[in-house]
């Protein structure tokens, strides 16, 4: 199976990805892998502005024509933003996930819980699509 994941981020066991937008902040999103598993995308939860989460919580919602899938926070802070346009148009994370897909942004509190998370080529081995 190809699949994307983009080397700039880091990937969460639970496929969700992390992007550094600076020393403190990270926008969060669901990996390529998660959004093909899951069909197409009619609805997501987002978590509100303001809310404190802790590393492995589970902050959002994402309900496809397949399932609904809990979206876990791969790290702890405080969501800064959520995406205005994902919630108007759920189907931007099969579209473009890596990109106008994304779902939040955290100011960390702990950037030591950046070394759990796993490289691109780590990801794709834990997916099975590095074979």
């Amino acid at each position: 199976m190809s699949m994307d994941a983009p080397e700039d981020l880091l990937y969460s066991k639970d496929h969700e990805w992390v992007r550094k937008t600076s020393s403190e902040v990270v926008t969060i999103g669901v990996t390529e892998f998660a959004q093909n598993a899951l069909g197409e995308v009619v609805y997501i939860g987002l978590p509100e502005v303001g809310m404190v989460v802790v590393a492995s919580d589970q902050v959002a919602e994402v309900e496809s024509t397949k399932s609904v899938s809990d979206i876990h926070s791969p790290l702890s802070g405080l969501v800064e933003t959520v995406n205005p346009e994902i919630a108007a148009s759920p189907g931007k994370l099969n579209s473009d996930p890596y990109g106008e897909g994304w779902l939040f942004t955290i100011r960390i509190t702990d950037s030591q819980e950046l070394a759990a998370l796993m490289k691109a080529e780590a990801y794709l081995d834990l997916t099975g699509a590095n074979l």
